[in-house]
């Protein structure tokens, strides 16, 4: 008599012989082991939602306030070319008087709408970034504000944490002052309308920007 295979046992053999006839078995390898492609193949586009900007403000020569930008936009193309679009009217200090005061003093945005950094980056130095990796470079962009340029260099820390997602990281604070600008003004403005005996000209500006491929 032919001994009789426990049931658990026979249902799983049937399982398995169902799944090596199924259409599932005659897919290549390849496809299940392909890597991503590179970071510099395709256009990238910022995320705005998973962004931030921000700067530290200091007052009276010792209070130190946070601050932020709310709306960027901002893109990478295959070739390098990157851009960020801050929209200066929605900077917020916390303080609804003084988000007006920057905006209509300061920023002016009525003409003045946006401020915009734009770098050039040498794809052949991300080619090769995987997933989970990271990589620290320097990096040289040009920021204008109310038509006033300056060249600010940093280092940015990318990382790749999927296979369409890159994080750009700030990896210390880019010191941002109004004299760069011709702004140093507007900040005389702000600080009388304030009332303070001095607004610091000088701002640490830290980011962490988020970009998706497609």
């Amino acid at each position: 008599m032919r001994p009789h295979l426990p049931l658990s046992l026979s249902a799983s053999l049937a399982l398995a012989l169902a799944a090596c006839a199924g259409p599932e078995a005659d897919a290549p390898l390849a496809e299940a082991t392909a890597s991503p492609a590179p970071v510099t193949e395709g256009a990238w586009s910022l995320d705005p939602a998973a962004s931030r900007l921000a700067y530290v403000s200091i007052k009276a020569g010792e209070v130190a306030e946070n601050n932020r930008f709310d709306t960027l936009s901002g893109s990478v193309a295959a070739d390098g070319t990157a851009s960020l679009s801050i929209e200066l009217a929605s900077v917020s200090t916390g303080v609804e008087v003084r988000d007006e005061r920057m905006r209509e003093v300061f920023f002016a945005v009525a003409e003045n709408p946006a401020a915009t950094v734009t770098a050039r980056l040498d794809p052949a130095r991300f080619a090769g970034l995987a997933v989970g990796q990271s990589v620290l470079r320097p990096l040289t962009a040009e920021v204008t504000i109310k038509g006033a340029s300056a060249e600010v260099e940093t280092e940015v820390l990318v990382t790749r944490t999927a296979a369409d997602r890159v994080l750009v990281v700030s990896a210390a604070p880019v010191i941002v002052s109004t004299d760069m600008f011709g702004l140093t003004d507007e900040l005389g403005e702000l600080r009388a309308l304030a009332q303070l005996p001095s607004i610091t000209p000088a701002v640490p500006v830290t980011f962490t920007l988020a970009f998706s491929r497609g």
